[in-house]
């Protein structure tokens, strides 16, 4: 397996982008994905820091479930018209 290096920057802007694509806020999406993005320890973070990374991950995984749920039948309608 080919492991692929990516910038911080580049981690950054997918870690946003994936969030924000499944309806996190902008700005809560920005300061989690800075700190998903610099691959900080636990012992690093503070604990407000952890508490929204937590939360937000815990919305977007929600919120992907949904998403992989629907999109079948939303392929299906978009088929049928």
């Amino acid at each position: 397996m080919q492991q692929v290096l990516m910038s911080t920057e580049e981690k950054e802007a997918l870690y946003y982008c994936e969030l924000v694509r499944y309806g996190i806020d902008f700005k809560e999406a920005l300061t989690v994905a800075k700190i998903l993005a610099s691959e900080k320890p636990d012992e690093l973070l503070t604990e407000e820091e952890k508490k929204l990374v937590t939360e937000v991950c815990k919305l977007w995984i929600v919120k992907h479930k949904h998403f992989k749920h629907l999109n079948p039948y939303l392929m299906k309608y978009k088929n049928f018209n």
